[in-house]
């Protein structure tokens, strides 16, 4: 079990004697150098912060590593298909989507109630109200792109508030308002994005799409950063093309969340511009990091590992 942090590695051995199984826990992500912990296991399972790279999963694979549990819905830190080119599977985890569903309610709130401007003048004293009057959310048109699980909750919580809703994706899943995405993005008061990372996806809302936005729409981000063209955000957010953005994930993040970067410079311009911007909301990457998500994806690495050896055994 590798890249732990100390909630995960005391889930992993208050969880593991149920499922009969002596889990080996570190903190140390995994690499070339930390390989070698996983000599004589089948079946590793790591974290979402690390980018494993070609050389860590050749070395894996060399000491008999055949199964990689990722502790994320998301495998864009893992090259999928080079992994099962050396015959080593790697499967994701599901856990509790209404961990991000609820926090992408509640920035989606923040942003149409200017939350980040409010608090920060409260906390200085300044008790005036803001220039800028709040929306209510049954006043708006909401675009959901991208309805997995994570969107289909997020949906759900929107039909409380009353207000429209359009959906996006490539695969219709659900009940829904489905609309072309430069439908979607022309109509919606407010955008938010589920989709997973590929190839496909990747700047997704790129400057094209931006400038077809509603002006003074809102962008929410859960999913994952480089969904968004970040220096196109910008520059709509500047220009006050966009009403704001509530991110809980950024491109070039890693690195930088996770870490207690109050006293090192940090490199990234793009994350820097944002945080100065008062109608911008930044989260470090924290909408799954709920007590039910956490123990979710704790047993059901154990589970898909046992599953994989399970198979293997029977195959």
């Amino acid at each position: 079990m590798y890249g732990c942090g100390p909630d995960e590695a005391a889930l992993f051995r208050e969880m593991a004697p149920r499922f009969g199984v002596e889990p080996t826990v570190t903190s140390a992500p995994v690499s070339e150098a930390t390989s070698e912990l996983a000599l004589g296991n089948r079946c590793i399972s790591v974290g979402h912060k690390t980018r494993i790279t070609r050389p860590t999963l050749r070395a894996l694979a060399r000491i008999g590593v055949a199964y990689v549990s990722t502790r994320s819905v998301g495998c864009n830190h893992i090259d999928v298909e080079y992994a099962e080119g050396l015959g080593i599977t790697v499967e994701n985890v599901a856990y509790s989507p209404d961990s991000v569903a609820d926090y992408t309610l509640m920035l989606m709130l923040m942003a149409v109630r200017n939350a980040k401007s409010t608090v920060r003048r409260t906390d200085l004293h300044d008790y005036r109200l803001n220039e800028v009057r709040g929306k209510e959310l049954r006043d708006l048109t909401v675009g959901v792109v991208g309805t997995g699980r994570i969107g289909t909750a997020v949906v759900d919580r929107l039909r409380g508030f009353g207000c429209r809703v359009l959906a996006y994706d490539n695969r219709p899943k659900i009940a829904a308002d489905y609309v072309p995405l430069d439908e979607l993005l022309r109509l919606s008061d407010l955008v938010t994005l589920h989709a997973p990372l590929n190839a496909d996806t990747h700047h997704l809302l790129d400057h094209e799409r931006i400038e077809r936005m509603k002006p003074g729409a809102f962008v929410v981000n859960t999913g994952r950063g480089p969904l968004i063209d970040t220096e196109a955000l910008v520059a709509a957010l500047e220009s006050g093309r966009l009403g704001g953005a509530a991110l809980d994930v950024v491109e070039g993040e890693e690195g930088v969340f996770y870490a207690d970067r109050s006293s090192t410079p940090i490199e990234s311009k793009p994350l820097l511009r944002l945080q100065e911007l008062p109608n911008v909301l930044i989260s470090p990457h924290t909408a799954y990091y709920t007590d039910h998500a956490l123990s979710d994806t704790i047993e059901n690495s154990i589970t898909n590992c046992l599953t994989f050896e399970s198979r293997n055994q029977h195959g």
